[in-house]
This record gives C-alpha cells, structure tokens and sequence, in this order.
C-alpha cells in the first residue's frame, strides 16, 4: 500500500505543495480567540481527512496508478485516444468550465503551447463569462444555457474537434447545455466531474468522474475538486502530446525556447543524446 512514508521525495513535495494552500487558508480559523476547544478540535480533524484524501489521490497518480483503482470511474484513456485521433487529422480539443473550473481548462490550454511547441488554437480553453471572468467573477453566467454553443461557434467548432466539459458538481447548465449541442452536431464529447452520476457525468460520452468526498470548506470545489480536476487535465493534455510525438523519453522536444532556462535544457538535451560539449551543442541548436 501507498502511505506517507513510502512516497518519493517528489512525490512529497508536490503533495505538501497543493495541501499547503488549504493548511494556511484554515490557521487562522483553528487559532481564533473566540474558537472553543471543541470546535478546534472538529477542525482539525476534518482538515487531517482532507489531507489523507488527497494525499490518497495525488500519491496514486503520481506513482502511475490508474485513477479507477483509487478514487475515481474513468475513461480517461478513451478521452485521450480520441483527442489524439481527432487533432492527428486537424481537429482541436477545447475546454468548457465555469468558475474555477473554467480557470483550470485555460491554464492547461495556455500552456501547451510553450511546454510542446503547439500552435495556440490547438488546445483550447473557454469560460462562463468570457475572458473577463478569468479574474473576475461574472454573475450567473454558468446558468446561461445557450452561451456555450454560441462560444464554441466563434471557435468555428465542427465534428474534427473535441469538447471536454469541466464542472465539480457535474450540474453547470452552461456546460451541459454546451456538451448537449456538441452532441446534435456529431461532436466528440467528455468531461471531468467529481460527483458520479451527475448529469455532466451522464451527458458526456466519455465521462472522467474523481470522487473526492465533500469539501474542508463547504462548497469550495476550488480545494480537492479543483486539485483533482488539474491532475486530470495534466494527464490528459500531456499523454495526448506524448501520442502526438512532442515528448522523447521525458524529455518537452518541441518546446517553446523563449528564454535562457529554456535554451540551456535545449542544449542540454541535445548533449545527452550525441557526444558533443556544451559550446558544440549550443551551436547546433542556433543551427537547427
């Protein structure tokens, strides 16, 4: 069994990482004057539930367990064989979210470009609300039922294309609404839930579904939802670019060298693959 103890140190740091945020977010409630024991007590042990949970999930993953063994009903992998089949002859695959869901997919989109060397259209993420709701919060738009088609149309969506819909309830309208019409128009569908057998998880046809548990903090899906949705657009987004041929071993091949970090792991790769110094390396990177 995976515990604590027996997790790499990278695998302890990347935990620590995401925990770290929900720890500090709660110290100030646990030592609040007007906090009796009691109830210090309750939120420290629900905070040490939270952590175990996630510690349960993101441990798994790391160590490259399927996500079905630990805490989630998936077909991730039929997500990713899609996506690759799909943008192998030209098509795109888009997120559709709101809220902090809808943040998430735009990070993942946004960095696909300088991490495998895409073009930026190829990964694509979309939000309740549009780019203003990246920041700042539009209200209600997660309950417009039209707006997600209408948004998907200024991509000039079309049946090449796949839409993964991200909600942690599973029970958005606007990305509901906006799967339903993929459907009507032939459109490869999936979506990434932590509540199984919602309605999301019902409408998509390839469903990744990671059960959680409820919140430390009631409602906020931004905290193990949120990390959990990450961890699987990760996955899904880079095993895609690997069966695209933008990874060599581990190494980003078609990275973006935007700047001097960048271009020294250039070299660097281009030393661990032929018997050549620094200065020889470097000089064949500017070459080709």
């Amino acid at each position: 069994p995976i515990t604590y103890n027996t997790m790499s140190k990278s695998s302890k740091t990347f935990w620590a990482f995401v925990t770290g945020a929900a720890v500090g977010a709660t110290l100030g409630i646990l030592y609040a004057p007007d906090k009796g024991e009691n109830t210090r007590n309750k939120l420290f042990y629900q905070l040490q539930k939270y952590r175990e949970q996630l510690q349960g999930l993101i441990t798994d993953l790391i160590d490259g367990k399927e996500i079905p063994e630990t805490m989630a009903k998936s077909e991730g992998k039929k997500v990713v064989n899609e996506a690759y089949k799909e943008m192998k002859s030209g098509g795109r695959l888009f997120y559709l979210g709101a809220g902090t869901s809808g943040r998430l997919g735009i990070v993942d989109a946004s960095e696909c470009p300088p991490t495998f060397g895409v073009p930026f259209d190829l990964v694509n993420g979309i939000i309740a609300g549009g780019d203003k709701a990246i920041r700042k919060a539009v209200e209600n738009a997660e309950d417009n039922t039209t707006q997600a088609w209408i948004d998907l149309q200024e991509q000039n969506i079309n049946e090449n294309d796949v839409v993964i819909g991200i909600a942690a309830s599973g029970t958005t309208p606007y990305v509901i609404a906006g799967l339903e019409k993929c459907h009507e128009n032939n459109i490869t569908t999936g979506c990434i839930t932590c509540n199984d057998g919602s309605p999301l998880a019902i409408t998509a046809k390839f469903p990744v579904v990671v059960v959680v548990g409820p919140e430390f903090v009631t409602g906020s899906s931004r905290m193990k939802a949120g990390t959990a949705q990450k961890l699987v657009l990760n996955m899904i987004s880079t095993a895609t670019m690997i069966q695209l041929g933008k990874v060599k071993g581990n190494k980003m091949v078609d990275m973006q060298l935007s700047n001097d970090k960048l271009v020294d792991r250039g070299v660097k790769m281009i030393m661990s693959e032929i018997p050549v110094d620094y200065e020889k390396a470097s000089q064949l990177l500017k070459e080709f």
